[in-house]
C-alpha cells in the first residue's frame, strides 16, 4: 500500500509541475493579449492594424477555432472578441488553478498517509523483534521444542543484532556525538 501511495504521490506531483507551466504559459500569453489591447486603434472599421503581427501564433488559432474560421495575418479582431478570450483564458486558468489547490491537498494528504504507515510499519517492526525474544526465552525451558519457522528465522537476526555489545556501544556513541554537535552542524546533516 506504502508503494501504491508513493506512485500517486509521484504522479501528482508530476501534474502539478504540468499545470504550473500550463498556468506560466496562459499569464504570458494573457499578458501579450493585454499589450495588445492597449495599442492604439483606428477609427475606420477595416482599417489595417499595426500591432497585430505581435499577437502569438497559438492565440491566433485559438481564437480561429473559437469562431470557426481560418485566421488570416492581416486580420484586426474586434474589441469584443479580444475580450472573450480574454475572459475564457481567465476563467481556465481560475479552474486550472482550484485543480491545482485540490491536488496540492491531496498530495499533502498522500505523505500524511505515507508518513503514518511509515510509522506504524517501524512499530510493527520493534514489537516482532520483543515477541521473537519472548519466544526465544520460553524456548529456553528445557523440554519445549526447537522448531524454528519463516517468521522466527525473520527477526533472528534483528534480534541477534540488538544483543551484540559492539553496535549498541556504537549506536550509544553515534547519539552521544550527535548530541554534541551545534544547532547548526545538525542541520546541516540532517540535510
Amino acid at each position: 500500500r506504502c508503494a501504491e501511495l508513493q506512485i500517486q504521490l509521484t504522479e501528482a506531483v508530476s501534474t502539478l509541475g504540468g499545470q504550473k507551466e500550463l498556468i506560466a504559459k496562459l499569464e504570458h500569453d494573457l499578458s501579450t493579449i493585454q499589450a495588445l489591447s492597449a495599442v492604439h486603434r483606428p477609427d475606420a472599421e477595416g482599417a489595417a492594424e499595426p500591432g497585430l503581427e505581435k499577437i502569438p501564433e497559438p492565440i491566433k488559432e485559438a481564437t480561429a477555432q473559437f469562431y470557426g474560421h481560418p485566421p488570416s495575418i492581416g486580420t484586426a479582431f474586434p474589441e469584443g472578441q479580444v475580450d472573450s478570450l480574454l475572459s475564457i483564458i481567465s476563467s481556465q486558468r481560475e479552474r486550472f488553478r482550484a485543480r491545482n489547490q485540490e491536488l496540492e491537498g491531496e498530495n499533502r494528504r498522500m505523505q500524511h498517509t505515507v508518513h503514518a504507515l511509515q510509522s506504524e510499519l517501524d512499530n510493527l517492526r520493534a514489537d516482532n523483534i520483543k515477541l521473537y525474544g519472548k519466544i526465544k526465552f520460553l524456548q529456553s525451558y528445557p523440554g519445549r521444542g526447537g522448531s524454528r519457522d519463516d517468521t522466527e528465522q525473520r527477526y533472528s537476526s534483528q534480534y541477534e543484532e540488538r544483543l551484540d555489545p559492539f553496535s549498541s556501544f556504537s549506536r550509544k556513541e553515534r547519539q552521544r556525538k550527535y548530541l554534541s554537535l551545534s544547532p547548526w552542524d545538525k542541520a546541516t546533516l540532517s540535510m
